[in-house]
């Protein structure tokens, strides 16, 4: 009989169960989320299955966990979720790949991002990944830094790009300090962008310290007061379109960058009354979509070891304390990133 290949022999001695945070039904973190043992996923031929390290959390994560907005359950799950895994960034070490996987190998450092209906949440000893989804971990950051790179860079970059953010662009990004918005004030200054972070004051030394020239501390100035601005990358959707649209540039592009709203719609009405005003106005108000392409992770990978971005993250949770960890995201103050490690 032919002795087994290296990654054939991988699989039959890997453990068969592993420990995951699991849901059954929607609700609060809390009382929904729970760390079971589950079996160990199996990767399909383009899938790549990661030995955990770090988990990046999102307010999408939050989203499908509390099945809010509800209209996100057409996807998700009528009545309860479809897929009982949660945790879509990761940061980790390649176990095994499928027989079509040829970017990495058993042993390869590397972060990404899952689907919210893939093959497995990444909250979790062992994940599955598609190969599309992942990319060379940069060097110059920790697991846990990695981890909160993949969703909130991505939907940063294609945001500037949407917009066509370059030099001498006027950009101000409300919620600066946040996951999206802290990368997104990095990478604007790194296309030679002036920007203008809206934050609480108790982040604004960060947020100058990324590179914004203004710092306005939403708790003590109103934004929309005064000013002009080329675009506005807004993270938060918490003052009335008018009002942004108030210090928007005649021919400017806002970007709407948030699931918050009612709890069935969500930002949907937003998204359409910014549709509507955009038809009968030289400003172009829009919403964008970004998603996992290891040619973009490369991309931010890139960046990253060359120090033009870095990550901040707030703190880091270990597996069992993930609940804890995404009711920290639903305060909507965290500073940079928030982090679930898998030792």
């Amino acid at each position: 009989m032919a002795a087994p290949t290296p990654e054939r022999a991988a699989v039959s001695t890997r453990p068969q169960v592993m420990a995951a945070v699991v849901q059954d039904r929607y609700g609060p973190p809390a009382q929904v989320l729970r760390v079971a043992q589950v079996a160990v996923p199996t990767p399909g031929p383009d899938e790549v299955l990661v030995r955990v390290r770090a988990v990046g959390l999102n307010p999408a994560d939050l989203f499908l966990v509390t099945g809010r907005p509800a209209m996100l359950r057409a996807m998700t799950g009528l009545r309860r979720p479809r897929r009982g895994g949660r945790g879509q960034d990761v940061a980790g070490v390649v176990e095994a790949v499928g027989s079509a996987v040829t970017s990495v190998r058993p042993g390869d450092e590397v972060f990404g991002q899952g689907g919210m209906q893939g093959a497995s949440g990444t909250l979790a000893e062992l994940a599955v990944v598609p190969e599309s989804g992942l990319a060379p971990k940069p060097a110059a950051l920790t697991f846990a830094e990695a981890a909160g790179l993949p969703m909130a860079g991505l939907a940063a970059r294609q945001g500037l790009r949407v917009a066509g953010v370059g030099t001498g662009t006027r950009l101000l990004v409300n919620g600066a300090s946040g996951g999206v918005g802290h990368l997104a004030v990095q990478l604007a200054v790194g296309l030679g962008a002036e920007v203008t972070g809206v934050c609480s004051g108790r982040n604004a030394e960060m947020v100058r310290g990324l590179g914004a020239v203004r710092v306005i501390d939403h708790e003590a100035e109103d934004f929309t007061a005064d000013g002009e601005y080329d675009v506005i990358l807004d993270n938060v959707l918490n003052r009335r379109l008018r009002d942004v649209r108030r210090v928007l540039a005649p021919r400017g592009v806002l970007l709407l960058n948030s699931g918050n709203g009612g709890r069935v719609l969500g930002p949907l009405p937003r998204m359409a009354q910014g549709s509507l005003a955009s038809l009968v106005s030289r400003q172009t108000i829009r919403a964008f979509t970004s998603g996992p392409a290891t040619r973009e992770l490369v991309h931010l990978a890139d960046l990253a070891n060359a120090g033009e971005i870095r990550v901040v993250v707030e703190g880091t949770y270990p597996l069992a304390d993930a609940a804890r960890a995404l009711e920290r995201v639903a305060t909507g103050h965290v500073a940079g990133k928030v982090v679930v490690t898998v030792p």
